[in-house]
């Protein structure tokens, strides 16, 4: 299963070297491979962060919080915390050009930092592997929609019908698990392909076919007759419904949209040209990412609008509302099989980003060819992800941390987490904001200024004003939201 890897042996050499040396070691290539352009790294980079989020929750979120006022919000909150942690993060990616474990650890050994910033690789590895295991039970509903889009299945379906298939569908184990197995090897056999055979290529026809998927749906919602309310909805703004709590989602949703502090955007980095400029890049990935987000407001809440559905349906808009939706209008089996292929792409390309931290390390520490990492991380994945399975099944009751008493003689227990609770619990509101935030103060605070800039390419004004934010407002935000997130704010 394993053999030498002569990656892996340079990099413990390199880093073994600059212990004896003490002083930094230039290692400016990646042994995993490198993107052949920076527009490849973006369109990477954007398949990583555009994901299930991006087609419902965000348009959910922005029409229920002000409409046009939240989208103001929320960008500004994008350029305070999303493109200023997103740039610390790949800048730490192609500084040490390697599994984000093994780049903090080079980075601390570079600058003789404590060795327990080393631990921020680890934790976003962690963190991604952990989502990966939920997020492919997720992806495989989506899949399984579109299978039976395509097969007519919810050709003139009602409310009832649409509710009592989803949870047919949830209910069954096997089911779930077929799904999940089915896209966990999707996803694998992607990454196992390397860089360029494999996430390249991958990114090359996803992402493209994504975006033109969004505009045919597009352009099919307007002619619903209701595209002026769709866009009312998400566009208008409405600042008597912008709250302090609005604020707060928007922060949270403009850190978490963008895939950071789980090791994927580090990772990605690491692969990212030399020449490529990292602020220009980013800049584009973020705007691809809110893009998406408006588009598939713009392409759903006008078929939710004309079939008189309830646009505030949270995760139920996506495999609930737009089904019964789509199976009510004329084309509906098409356009609804279209709609899920591409919230299968979107899970697609953010799987693979999730899958790929993991691998590296391996190939680089344990001496596994990439192929049998790949297929040791999906498998430990998929077996984890036996957990949250059963969380809406056999294991529904199977919780922790309930609160329980005793009323009329009898134990009343309520607020558990199943499985899937407990690891979404873990990783949105701990894992991430914490990992956020230590990004940040790593970039900002404990890493050389000179490295920094060096890396960044940023002179002048520029770099000024980023380097400030990313000092000062980005872990003040990052703070907020994680205090949010754990429920104090």
């Amino acid at each position: 299963m394993r053999r030498p890897q002569r990656g892996g042996s340079k990099l413990r050499e390199q880093l073994s070297n600059h212990d004896k040396k003490g002083e930094a070691v230039e290692h400016r290539e990646s042994i995993h491979g490198e993107w052949s352009s920076r527009w490849v790294f973006v369109l990477a980079a954007a398949g990583s962060a555009v994901g299930l989020g991006n087609i419902w929750k965000f348009p959910y979120i922005a029409g229920e919080n002000g409409g046009g006022a939240f989208v103001l919000v929320y960008l500004l909150c994008i350029a305070l915390v999303g493109i200023p942690i997103m740039m610390a993060e790949v800048l730490l990616g192609r500084r040490g050009r390697r599994s984000p474990i093994n780049t903090l650890r080079f980075l601390t050994q570079e600058g003789h930092h404590h060795p327990a910033w080393e631990y921020l690789g680890w934790a976003g590895v962690v963190a991604g592997f952990l989502i990966l295991s939920y997020y492919s039970v997720i992806a495989g509903w989506a899949l399984s929609y579109l299978v039976w889009h395509i097969t007519g299945t919810f050709q003139g379906i009602d409310a009832a019908g649409a509710q009592q298939f989803f949870a047919d569908l949830t209910g069954s184990p096997e089911r779930l698990l077929a799904w999940h197995t089915i896209f966990m090897v999707m996803t694998t056999l992607v990454v196992a392909r390397g860089v360029r055979s494999g996430l390249e290529q991958a990114v090359r026809v996803m992402m493209p076919a994504l975006f033109v998927l969004l505009l045919v749906l597009v352009g099919y919602a307007a002619t619903t007759g209701h595209f002026g309310e769709g866009l009312a909805f998400l566009f208008t703004p409405d600042f008597h419904r912008l709250s302090g709590n609005s604020v707060l989602i928007a922060l949270g949703h403009a850190f978490f949209t963008l895939s950071l502090g789980m090791g994927a955007i580090m990772v990605y980095g690491s692969y990212m040209p030399h020449g490529a400029s990292i602020s220009r890049s980013t800049l584009m990935i973020a705007g691809a990412d809110t893009l998406v987000a408006l588009l598939a407001g713009m392409a759903i809440f006008p078929v939710v609008f004309a079939n008189g559905l309830e646009p505030g349906a949270g995760p139920g808009l996506l495999f609930q509302t737009l089904p019964l939706a789509f199976g009510q209008m004329p084309w509906g089996s098409l356009f609804g099989a279209l709609f899920f292929l591409l919230v299968t792409f979107a899970a697609w390309t953010s799987a693979i980003s999730l899958v790929e931290p993991t691998v590296a390390w391996l190939v680089e520490n344990h001496g596994f060819t990439r192929a049998w990492a790949a297929l040791a991380t999906g498998l430990a994945a998929w077996v984890l992800g036996l957990a949250t399975i059963f969380s809406f099944n056999i294991g529904a009751d199977w919780t922790l941390f309930a609160h329980c008493q005793i009323e009329a003689g009898v134990e009343v227990c309520s607020g558990g987490k199943t499985a899937f609770d407990l690891l979404d619990y873990l990783t949105s509101n701990i894992m991430l904001p914490l990992g956020g935030l230590v990004i940040a103060l790593f970039a900002g605070w404990v890493m050389q200024r000179r490295l920094v800039q060096e890396e960044l390419r940023l002179y002048g004004k520029g770099f000024e004003v980023w380097y400030f934010v990313l000092r000062y407002l980005s872990p003040v935000a990052m703070i907020v939201v994680f205090l949010g997130a754990i429920g104090i704010l």
